[in-house]
């Protein structure tokens, strides 16, 4: 359910590409230092935004270095360091992750999850005190919506990415204790939240209908138990215009916030990136210019 939320690099600039990715390697050491070496593979670009979103409504200049990574050993890259919005942000990625893999293991057993989960677990101990209320309604927002995924009952598409993007808006909020910006913050996290979800059921349809598993596009639109070519070239419209409006209202609420940077940034990926995903998802085109940050 995780890594939509990218730029789109060939309408970012050169500068902004590169604090993208000062960000990103930020949030990778920021994991580190605060939970570990194991829970940096739990790294992703949602957070990544995320962190970037809630660095650009204070007003703390940042601060970089160039360093070595065990993936680019042999050139020093751009990195954000000493950031109160990426360890939050390291903090929602290992929680968030931990979840993911509970999640997969009781919807399928997947043995690697169990495991991983079980390690990664071991460092979620290291949550600071002051965050052990976040990580607990996190497990509680995340028990609703697994509640909804595994009931008989058939609930609408807004209804299953509703638990999802209150998750989301919540993270968002409780970073701040602003209320003149806080029913913004919280709307383009719960949108933003929406899309990714419901992307991430598109995305994940056909391989969730060959296995049998839980999809909620497939439960609840499903109603004929059509094939998959047939039932995803029917819906196909439907999903992109719930996605196109989760993500206008992203753009709508991000212009209400007293953003004190990173805007070029921030609009890119909430202008580009998520049509440009979109594109990527509905096999609209090959992409081919799509790198890996």
């Amino acid at each position: 359910m995780f890594g939509y939320v990218t730029p789109c690099i060939p309408e970012l600039k050169v500068k902004e590409y590169y604090k993208f990715k000062a960000y990103y390697c930020g949030l990778c050491k920021s994991i580190k230092n605060n939970y570990g070496n194991l829970p940096r593979f739990s790294l992703n670009y949602d957070m990544t935004f995320l962190a970037i979103l809630i660095d650009s409504l204070s007003n703390k200049d940042a601060s970089f270095k160039k360093s070595f990574c065990p993936v680019h050993p042999l050139k020093k890259n751009l990195v954000m360091e000493g950031n109160p919005a990426l360890d939050y942000a390291s903090f929602c990625n290992v929680v968030l992750f931990y979840y993911k893999l509970l999640d997969d293991f009781n919807d399928d057993k997947n043995i690697k999850s169990k495991i991983l989960s079980t390690f990664l677990g071991r460092y979620l101990k290291n949550i600071p005190k002051d965050l052990s209320e976040i990580e607990t309604s996190v497990e509680n927002k995340l028990k609703e919506l697994y509640f909804l995924e595994n009931s008989a009952d058939k609930y609408s598409i807004d209804e299953y990415s509703h638990a999802f993007g209150d998750l989301t808006g919540f993270l968002l909020v409780n970073y701040f204790n602003n209320e003149d910006f806080e029913n913004d913050l919280y709307w383009l996290g719960y949108n933003l939240g929406k899309w990714i979800y419901i992307i991430d059921a598109f995305d994940d349809l056909e391989d969730d209908m060959k296995k049998n598993k839980f999809n909620p596009i497939n439960k609840y639109l499903n109603v004929n138990n059509r094939p998959f070519e047939e039932f995803s070239k029917d819906i196909e419209n439907r999903i992109d215009f719930s996605l196109v409006a989760c993500a206008n209202n992203c753009l709508m609420y991000l212009k209400k916030l007293p953003i004190n940077k990173n805007n070029d940034l921030l609009e890119n990926i909430l202008m580009f990136g998520l049509m440009e995903k979109m594109d990527k998802v509905f096999k609209r085109s090959d992409l081919n210019h799509e790198q890996s940050l």
